[in-house]
Formats: C-alpha cells, sequence, structure tokens
C-alpha cells in the first residue's frame, strides 16, 4: 500500500514540475515581446517568472525524493532500459531547467538576444520530452 501512495506523490509532483516547465518558457514569449517602454508589464511578467521557477524548484525536490524512494525502497526499474533512459531524460529537463534560470537572469538584465518565436519553438522541448517519458515508464520498451 505505501508504494502506492509514493508513486501517486510522485506523480503529482512530476506533473505539478511539467506544468511550472511548460508555462515559464510561455513568459519567456510575452516577455520578448514586451516593447522597451512598457516598464510595468516587464516586470509584471518578470516577477510572475521569478515565482513560478521558485515555485518549481520546490516541487522538483519531492518528486526527486519519491522517485528515488520508488527506485531504491521497492526497486522499481532496478536493471531495467527504460528506466536508464527516463533518468537520461530527467537529467536533461534539469539541464532545461537551469537553462531557463540562465534565460530569466538574461530578462533580468535586459541581455535577451532571443526572439519570441525562438521561445516558442524552445517550449515544446519538454512537452516531447514528457511524452517520450510517459511512453517509457507505462510502455517499458527496453
Amino acid at each position: 500500500m505505501s508504494y502506492l501512495w509514493v508513486k501517486a506523490f510522485h506523480i503529482i509532483f512530476v506533473a505539478s514540475w511539467f506544468a511550472g516547465l511548460f508555462y515559464l518558457p510561455r513568459l519567456f514569449v510575452n516577455l520578448a515581446m514586451v516593447p522597451p517602454d512598457s516598464h510595468a508589464e516587464r516586470e509584471r511578467l518578470l516577477l510572475m517568472a521569478r515565482k513560478l521557477y521558485r515555485f518549481m524548484m520546490i516541487l522538483m525536490v519531492p518528486a526527486f525524493v519519491l522517485g528515488l524512494l520508488l527506485w531504491l525502497h521497492f526497486g522499481i526499474g532496478a536493471g531495467a532500459g527504460w528506466l536508464h533512459a527516463k533518468l537520461t531524460l530527467v537529467a536533461g529537463i534539469l539541464v532545461y531547467q537551469e537553462f531557463c534560470r540562465r534565460v530569466l537572469k538574461d530578462f533580468e538584465n535586459s541581455a535577451n538576444k532571443r526572439s519570441h518565436k525562438w521561445f516558442r519553438v524552445f517550449n515544446e522541448v519538454t512537452v516531447i520530452l514528457f511524452v517520450v517519458i510517459v511512453v517509457l515508464v507505462v510502455v517499458k520498451p527496453f
């Protein structure tokens, strides 16, 4: 029974974390489109992005702890290729999140060089990673 509780909360935290990863680049799209003279709009979007990033960090930690519990305590996926592929993609998500932090810093320092179109494409990376991870976990093709 405890396995199911740990698994349920892991899924809840991961889904919530991904919701932030889906929305933060959308804020970047909007920030990239803000006219230079629109300081209030820029500050409001930056505040939203900062708060969302902090919230994502808070969600990420329990998601990882619960995932480790599933793996270490319950032995879920131990020695399975799908788990190694999933963990590799999760490492990619961490790199993506760190890149988002750097992009946020660029916006805070008025140093962004990318267009809103670039951020629209960038926004789709997490969707692709999410789909692949869900398929790996459910189908376990390896």
